[in-house]
């Protein structure tokens, strides 16, 4: 009787993973390795000592222009850097605060500083020379409008049956 035949789509059906493990292994551990080596001897940066906070953003396509509302809390409009450019916008602001308490015998001062940055690239092309900008209640309002107009979509109600 003739030996049954090994078919050779059944090799294939095994991951090649599974064949050669070790191998994978070996190599994510060289390149894990080599990684840390070449980060390492990069020199050690000295970041400020003031915090970068994170700065919430909306950014709202009104068809003719965008309006982008962002949050700083505390930031006085004197303090804010606004930059636009034909694809984008960037913000950041500095805020700091001191305070100080003299009693007889106690001293105590203190200091606050926050940073806010933020670069919002956008899809279409805008008039960033007829930008504006306000600041009421720690919320800066930035309206550009699009150098071409995109019509708003209509939509219409769907009765739910």
């Amino acid at each position: 009787m003739d030996k049954p035949k090994k078919s050779e789509s059944s090799e294939h059906l095994v991951p090649f993973w599974r064949q050669n493990w070790a191998d994978l292994d070996r190599v994510f551990d060289n390149f894990r390795r080599e990684f840390e080596r070449s980060v390492s001897s990069f020199p050690a940066l000295n970041l400020p000592a003031m915090p970068m906070a994170s700065m919430s953003c909306d950014v709202l396509d009104e068809g003719d222009r965008y309006v982008i509302h962002a949050e700083m809390p505390g930031v006085e409009k004197k303090d804010v850097k606004l930059n636009a450019s034909d694809s984008g916008v960037e913000i950041s602001a500095e805020h700091k605060e001191e305070s100080e308490e003299k009693k007889k015998d106690y001293l105590r001062k203190e200091r606050k500083a926050v940073s806010y940055y933020r670069r919002l690239p956008l899809p279409e092309k805008v008039d960033s020379s007829k930008a504006q900008a306000k600041l009421n209640n720690g919320i800066l309002t930035v309206d550009i409008p699009k150098v071409t107009p995109t019509p708003k979509s209509q939509s219409k109600d769907i009765p739910v049956q």
